[in-house]
């Protein structure tokens, strides 16, 4: 989901973890650079799961792709991973290592994992099907379905639409996982608490990702239908599509292969079933469970395969991967959101459908290439999984690899001291955890060398090197690329007034603001993992 929101510990998840290196908040670091033990002490305490089958028969490509992912499991001691991928008409579905290492159950290509904020796509999916029956109106103001819709600021609750609330430009705060229950009226309550949330940016105007707003979108859904937001998904996405290993309850997944979270405890590998669980508020946008096997069947929807059900027009699906919103930088260059689905540009032209997520203990990725008809799902049950994750869909390797594409060129250059001025300050930024109570957390960015240093507790824990205006790579204090981007973004007076790094926008703060006594934490750092993606 892309969630993210408050420490975790191994007795009680409170949402994904943040991490002890600032690097990390890019979900592209390796596992070695935030414990210097993991790496080399991890594979030692992974069981041994079932063998990767071999037929002999795959493409050299898909070879090279096992066995990467094989390095990676153990270089980042990721107990399990769960892998789909369609290439030239043909599907490879695997599964790697244990679903658990203290019951270790071989990973199949059913092995259901929680897959995040790649459920919001589900959500717009859904929200499609309603348009083309003529019940939701996309350009639409959201209080058209929802008359009693508040927000913080009374001029956006009246106006906001709902493909807004779906290409990520409502403009108020994004991260709020407040868990209202196990009830069937939890979503209805979350959205009706929307209204305490700050309005960050102005409407319509600046993306900025935003898991609250895709919740409204999901609540719509409900209203629409006099259903819950997951019996609405099921009948209208999952079960036309025969996903028989997708649900957003473990309880309907009794008996079936499910991947348990696990995290990296005093240099061993640890199951945690804590971090399975899930607030029932987050599933429009965060909390499906689902297969390798079902994640490339929706991916093969999505590419436009007649040979699954056809739940939309052409034009409507279409439609999801095209016109997007205000644009930046998830994790790579962004065009911007369509309807649900990142559309992120290419130096060849073919512009690449993605999206991915994380929840503690889960992270996944997603990603498909309509023009080359490609796409890949990796689906993972460990704190580590970013590892893995970031290799194959934030870097461009498995798009060169099996699509003849690649991210954008960015060659870093330095930049002047005096030019490096106008960029350098502590910038903040702030969630609602899953018990609702609000945190601030930051980092400080000065001068070095050319470039500009993220700065923790007095430590350099990432350099950013600018490759054009307002843009910058994300590098180790050692020069390790991470393959990550993010961007400056200004105000209506041209200074700069965020940083947007993990797709979340950090502000910069200025000595007013310092002063004005707001709840803050900056001894603990963002955990801004992928998009959901």
């Amino acid at each position: 989901m892309s969630a993210h929101s408050q420490p975790d510990s191994p007795a009680r998840s409170t949402g994904p973890s943040r991490r002890t290196v600032l690097a990390a908040a890019a979900a592209a670091v390796p596992v070695a650079a935030l414990t210097a033990t993991q790496a080399t002490a991890a594979p030692t305490t992974l069981p041994t799961g079932a063998a990767r089958p071999a037929s002999g028969r795959e493409p050299a490509a898909i070879g090279r792709l096992f066995d990467k992912v094989e390095a990676a499991m153990a270089a980042s001691a990721i107990p399990g991973v769960g892998l789909g991928v369609w290439y030239r008409g043909r599907e490879y579905v695997r599964g790697f290592g244990v679903t658990n290492v203290d019951n270790p159950s071989p990973v199949t290509g059913d092995t259901a994992f929680r897959v995040g904020s790649t459920s919001k796509t589900f959500t717009a999916t859904a929200i499609m099907r309603l348009v083309e029956r003529g019940k939701i109106n996309l350009d639409h103001p959201v209080r058209r379905y929802l008359p009693d819709f508040r927000t913080a600021d009374p001029s956006v609750g009246g106006r906001v639409t709902v493909r807004q609330l779906l290409n990520h430009s409502a403009g108020w705060l994004g991260d709020d996982f407040t868990d209202k229950g196990a009830g069937d009226d939890a979503l209805a309550q979350y959205v009706a608490s929307l209204a305490d949330l700050p309005q960050v940016t102005p409407l319509g105007k600046i993306f900025s990702y935003n898991n609250a707003a895709i919740g409204v979108a999901g609540r719509i859904i409900e209203v629409v239908t006099g259903k819950t937001y997951e019996a609405a998904a099921r009948e209208l996405v999952i079960d036309p599509l025969g996903l028989d290993h997708s649900r957003f309850f473990y309880s309907e997944l009794a008996g079936q292969s499910v991947a348990t979270g696990h995290d990296f405890v005093d240099g061993k590998v640890v199951a945690v079933p804590a971090y399975d669980q899930m607030p029932r508020t987050l599933n429009s946008f965060g909390g499906l469970i689902s297969s390798a096997r079902d994640q490339l069947r929706y991916a093969r929807y999505h590419l436009g395969h007649r040979a699954l059900p056809q739940l939309l027009r052409d034009r409507s699906r279409l439609a999801m991967q095209s016109n997007p919103g205000p644009g930046g930088t998830l994790f790579v260059e962004l065009n911007g959101a369509g309807i649900g689905w990142m559309l992120r540009p290419t130096a060849e032209g073919p512009i690449v459908v993605q999206h991915g997520g994380d929840w503690t203990g889960h992270h996944s990725g997603f990603l498909l290439v309509p023009k080359r008809d490609f796409a890949i799902t990796v689906l993972t049950n460990s704190e580590s999984g970013p590892d893995l994750v970031s290799q194959l869909c934030v870097d461009d390797w498995a798009l060169r690899e099996f699509a003849g594409v690649s991210n954008q060129r960015a060659v870093v250059r330095d930049i002047a001291p005096h030019r490096l001025a106008q960029y350098e300050g502590t910038y903040v930024s702030g969630s609602i955890g899953i018990n609702g109570q609000y945190e601030e957390f930051g980092f400080e960015l000065v001068a070095d060398k050319g470039q500009l240093a993220a700065k923790f507790e007095g430590e350099v824990a990432l350099k950013l090197g600018f490759y054009r205006h307002d843009y910058v790579k994300q590098f180790l204090p050692d020069g390790t690329d991470l393959i990550g981007r993010a961007n400056f973004v200004r105000g209506s007076n041209s200074q700069v007034e965020f940083l947007r790094f993990g797709g979340r926008l950090f502000r910069r703060e200025t000595a007013a603001r310092r002063s004005s006594g707001v709840r803050r934490d900056l001894t603990k750092l963002p955990q801004l993992t992928r998009p959901v993606r």
